[in-house]
């Protein structure tokens, strides 16, 4: 599917020459705390206006005041990815208030496994986990395309992690594991349909062991984010190296 996506891409690559970040609109899921808010930082000071979605309005309108200058470029938005409805109405704000979306990130997920193995885990917690981990970032996803086959642009990025990755797949955290994992596989899938739409879909694992981190975690999706429309898609990536699905 790889050679498929990039065959794609190259005879959809050249719609427009505009600077991929200046002007443009950026949704963050889970924005307001950790790798969310520096990702909401680092778009704002690319020149977007970003849109800082969070399961509480509250929670959004403290983490903006930390931005400083930033934070007129930063609108916050109430999201619980797991709720249609909450869904219905942020993209149909987007769509009345800004009329499009360039960026998708879906940043927002939960890590709620208990020490259990895969044996014997709690079926509830798998449920619950797959439900906002791939479900709600399945269900956000068909929101918001819409928006940006509308356009013929847009980037989404799907925060994974190499938990999820086949390659290495070991015990523990059976639950999360398995929805990044899925997550995986959904963005593969995204990149191969909506290549021609001008729309590039890629999983990132951010590098939470680096020092800096969120800081530094904040590089590869960023990057991601702002890509030409010559870049890859359908690809998996920690910083800007790809590693083993």
């Amino acid at each position: 599917m790889g050679d498929v996506v990039q065959l794609r891409r190259r005879q959809t690559a050249r719609r427009g020459g505009a600077e991929p970040a200046a002007g443009r609109v950026a949704l963050v899921s889970g924005g307001n705390r950790g790798l969310g808010l520096q990702i909401v930082r680092r778009l704002a000071e690319r020149g977007m206006r970003v849109v800082l979605a969070s399961r509480k309005v509250e929670s959004g309108h403290a983490a903006v005041d930390l931005l400083g200058h930033l934070a007129g470029r930063v609108a916050v938005r109430q999201l619980d990815i797991t709720d249609p409805a909450s869904i219905a109405r942020l993209t149909s704000w987007m769509d009345l208030r800004l009329g499009r979306c360039d960026v998708l990130m879906n940043n927002a997920a939960v890590l709620i496994d208990d020490d259990r193995d895969t044996v014997d885990a709690d079926l509830d917690v798998v449920r619950s986990t797959l439900e906002t981990n791939l479900l709600g970032t399945w269900q956000l996803t068909q929101a918001i395309t819409p928006l940006m086959r509308a356009a013929g642009y847009g980037r989404i990025v799907n925060i994974s992690s190499d938990l999820g990755s086949m390659a290495t797949m070991e015990r523990d955290l059976p639950a999360y594991r398995v929805s990044k994992a899925a997550v995986n596989a959904l963005t593969r899938m995204l990149a191969d349909e909506l290549v021609e739409d001008g729309i590039l879909v890629n999983a990132c694992c951010p590098d939470v062991r680096n020092s800096l981190a969120p800081q530094a975690s904040a590089e590869a999706p960023v990057w991601l984010a702002t890509l030409p429309d010559d870049g890859p898609t359908g690809g998996y990536y920690l910083g800007h190296t790809p590693i083993h699905w």
